[in-house]
């Protein structure tokens, strides 16, 4: 029997994703052992006995909380929780990876890009980070935690500096569905293939040195509508400094009782300066406030260092 293992599935079925500001992967084996050391990390903290809200999840059966980790110089020392939501035990390999930003939110292994400029934009912490454990096994309905700590070289330039704590599930030795079994054939005396999915999930851990600054700002609005579907609203977000950006996107008109459009945890990494978004209108929205002439304030409201402010705010009317 012929198998193909994570990293020949990987180039066929990778994905990434990025808005809530995770990523879900099909990752490879290789992607999997990119680890620092981690014998100086500290004994994991106990788990929770419910998952929090806020757990971010992906395509297998693992749970993240919380969905982003940000260390600055008040404490260097994190931990995120794992949890795992399916009726059966699942292992899971721990790791730590480097991945880019493009404009239009995805995320893609660092490795991946042929652009050496736009490699040497990002800023990966993945040098001095180190967490424990490694490697968890967590029964069906239960959770563990994992420390991460960031040991900063004392001459690292002020800024931020970002890698992606990444978990992937490792599947039984004999799991996996061959393509015969698949098609609903039998197999013969020939050579078969098996494929094996390795599902993964991750989230950023943003390491801040010394003063950051950040601006932030929309450009580029435009409403467009197609029949039978809500009307959307294009834009781009811009970034400026030294921090990237997270926040909630929430577009208000007068009089109305909840936002015409809302989508929430917008990031914008710092080896972009703009990012394109689209918010879908709230089909709930009455027709008045989508008429034409219109006055829509959209605002971008920061969720990082000081949730509920303002970064951005701009009037849009409805043409």
């Amino acid at each position: 029997m012929l198998t193909i293992g994570p990293r020949g599935l990987a180039a066929a079925l990778k994905t990434a994703a990025a808005g809530t500001s995770f990523a879900l992967s099909l990752l490879s084996s290789a992607a999997a052992q990119t680890a620092a050391p981690a014998e100086d990390a500290a004994d994991a903290p106990p788990a929770p006995a419910a998952l929090p809200a806020g757990a971010v999840g992906g395509m297998g059966d693992i749970n993240l909380f919380p969905k982003r980790v940000v260390i600055d110089e008040r404490t260097r020392i994190a931990s995120v929780g794992l949890y795992n939501r399916a009726a059966a035990a699942g292992d899971y390999e721990i790791t730590v990876s480097d991945m880019a930003m493009q404009r239009d939110g995805r995320l893609i292994e660092l490795g991946a890009l042929e652009d050496a400029a736009a490699r040497d934009a990002v800023k990966t912490a993945s040098s001095f980070l180190r967490w424990s454990p490694r490697h968890v096994t967590l029964p069906a309905s239960e959770a563990q935690m994992v420390r991460i700590m960031a040991r900063v070289p004392p001459e690292l330039p002020p800024g931020e500096y970002r890698s992606h704590f990444t978990v992937v599930s490792v599947p039984p030795e004999t799991g996996g569905t061959s393509i015969d079994e698949a098609a609903g054939g039998e197999t013969g005396g020939g050579i078969g293939v098996r494929i094996v999915p390795r599902f993964g999930i991750s989230i950023p851990v943003i390491v801040r040195v010394g003063e950051t600054t950040l601006t932030a700002g929309f450009k580029d609005i435009q409403l467009s509508t197609a029949p039978g579907a809500p009307p959307v609203l294009a834009l781009t977000l811009t970034r400026g400094g030294t921090r990237s950006a997270f926040g909630d996107i929430v577009i208000t008109a007068p009089g109305a009782k909840q936002p015409v459009a809302e989508i929430k945890g917008i990031g914008v990494y710092t080896e972009i300066t703009e990012r394109a978004v689209q918010v879908m209108i709230n089909p709930a929205t009455e027709p008045r406030f989508l008429a034409r002439g219109t006055r829509w304030t959209i605002s971008y409201i920061d969720d990082d260092m000081a949730p509920g402010k303002v970064l951005a705010r701009q009037e849009f009317v409805v043409p």
